[in-house]
C-alpha cells in the first residue's frame, strides 16, 4: 500500500487490501471458502504462488467453479522478490491495469503478475 501511495495510484484509483482478519476469515481457512467469499462479496483475491494438490486447493477450484463472470484472482509470481522495489511496482502497475479493465478480465481465473 505505501507504494501504491508514494506512486499516486490510491489518489487516481483508490483500491482497498483486507486481511483474513478484517473480513472475519481465520487464517488456516481453505482456499475453496477464500474463493467463493471473494466471488460472492466482489472482491479481487491477491495471492502468492499457491499449490494445485488437494481438492479444495485454489487452482482446483478454480477449475471447477470459475464462471464467464467469475473474479480472476491475481497471482504474485514471486512474492520474495516484493522487496525489490522494481518488481513491486512492476506488480502493482499490472494489478492496476487489470483492475482498470476488470470486466475485460471476468473468466480468466488465474492472472500472474507482473
Amino acid at each position: 500500500m505505501g507504494t501504491m501511495a508514494a506512486e499516486g495510484w490510491l489518489e487516481l484509483f483508490p483500491v482497498k487490501l483486507l486481511t483474513f482478519s478484517e473480513v472475519g476469515l481465520p487464517l488456516d481457512c481453505n482456499d475453496r471458502d477464500v474463493w467463493r467469499i471473494a466471488q460472492e462479496r466482489g472482491w479481487v483475491l491477491i495471492t502468492d504462488n499457491r499449490s494445485m494438490h488437494g481438492e479444495d486447493s485454489l487452482e482446483q477450484t478454480i477449475r471447477g467453479e470459475n464462471s464467464p463472470n467469475g473474479l480472476p484472482v491475481l497471482t504474485i509470481g514471486n512474492v520474495t522478490r516484493l522487496d525489490e522495489k522494481s518488481y513491486r511496482e512492476q506488480c502493482i502497475t499490472r494489478m492496476i491495469e487489470i483492475l482498470m479493465e476488470l470486466d475485460n478480465y471476468l473468466g480468466a481465473g488465474r492472472i500472474y503478475i507482473p
